[in-house]
C-alpha cells in the first residue's frame, strides 16, 4: 500500500514522523482534508498566529503530492475596526 505524510507548516511546521499507509492518493487527499478540519477545529487559533497554514501531503519519498493552504488577510476595513475597538477598550 503507499505510504503518505501529512507535514503542516505554520510558522513552526510540524513534520509528520509517521507514515500513513492507505490504498489510493484519493484517500489520502480526503485525509488531508479531515486532519485539516480536525486541527483547525481543536485549535482555531492557530491560524492567528501566523497567518498562514499549509498542510503537504508527500509520498515516502518527500515529493509533495497535494498541498492545502490556509491563509488571513486583514483588509483596510478590518485596520479600521480593529483601531475602533482599541479606542473603546
Amino acid at each position: 500500500m503507499p505510504r503518505f505524510h501529512f507535514n503542516v507548516f505554520d510558522g513552526t511546521g510540524l513534520i509528520d514522523k509517521e507514515e500513513s499507509e492507505l490504498a489510493t492518493f484519493a484517500e489520502a487527499r480526503l485525509e488531508a482534508i479531515r486532519r485539516t478540519g480536525r486541527t483547525l477545529l481543536a485549535d482555531p487559533a492557530r491560524i492567528d498566529r501566523s497567518n498562514e497554514w499549509r498542510m503537504d501531503v508527500t509520498d515516502h519519498t518527500g515529493l509533495i503530492l497535494l498541498r492545502l493552504d490556509f491563509c488571513m488577510i486583514e483588509t483596510a476595513a478590518t485596520m479600521a475596526l480593529n483601531m475602533r475597538d482599541a479606542q473603546s477598550a
